[in-house]
């Protein structure tokens, strides 16, 4: 049982079969897709500077656009700490740039929540919340959020945090993962934000081990 599985409880089996297949990985520890990102965008240009400092982590990055070629994966593996872990590549294909919007997911079974290490390595961590929403799909929202600097998690105050809310869903006409992901701050609105589709990749056997 995968934590998204466990996270979700009875809810898991609303979600529409493609995403249960998604999310629970049964074709072994990853998932691969590929796609396009219709839209990239982001907050204030006096920000660019911050989003230029997070690709040091692939976290953030500058650029913004359409038609973005776009691949992720997600392999389940186990930690250091012996749990089951979910290790996040998002990949954003620029002309002149690979960028990358990395994250490790494991799971808080007291809380029943997801923690998000946002970042390579990590620099922000998150709480996340998961539900299934009425036509199948997945809602994921941030809640508590900390800087990581070292072995130290600073709290991060409400109005200096970036809210993420994500919807990932399946379209069962063109047979692709549609996703949408906003991140925003109280007090600057949106600072991040893209949307697009993306088909799964069959992974060739020596990946399933």
């Amino acid at each position: 049982m995968t934590i998204y599985k466990w996270v979700l409880g009875d809810e898991f089996h609303r979600l529409h079969p493609a995403l249960q297949r998604r999310y629970e990985l049964l074709d072994g520890s990853r998932f691969e897709g590929q796609g396009v990102m219709r839209t990239i965008e982001g907050g204030p240009k006096w920000l660019l500077p911050l989003f230029t400092l997070g690709t040091r982590w692939k976290l953030l990055f500058p650029e913004r656009g359409e038609h973005i070629p776009f691949t992720i994966r997600n392999t389940r593996r186990t930690g250091d700490d012996g749990q089951e872990e979910i290790y996040w590549e998002r990949i954003f294909h620029f002309e002149k740039n690979k960028r990358y919007f990395h994250a490790v997911m494991s799971l808080d079974k007291k809380r029943n929540i997801i923690k998000d290490y946002l970042g390579e390595p990590p620099i922000v961590y998150s709480d996340l919340s998961f539900s299934v929403l009425r036509d199948g799909g997945l809602h994921i929202t941030s809640e508590k959020q900390r800087l990581i600097l070292g072995k130290i998690k600073i709290p991060i105050p409400r109005p200096f945090q970036g809210a993420a809310s994500v919807t990932e869903s399946f379209n069962e006409k063109h047979q692709v993962f549609k996703v949408k992901v906003v991140v925003e701050n109280p007090l600057i609105g949106t600072l991040f934000s893209y949307e697009g589709e993306f088909t799964r990749v069959d992974i060739p056997q020596r990946w399933l081990l």
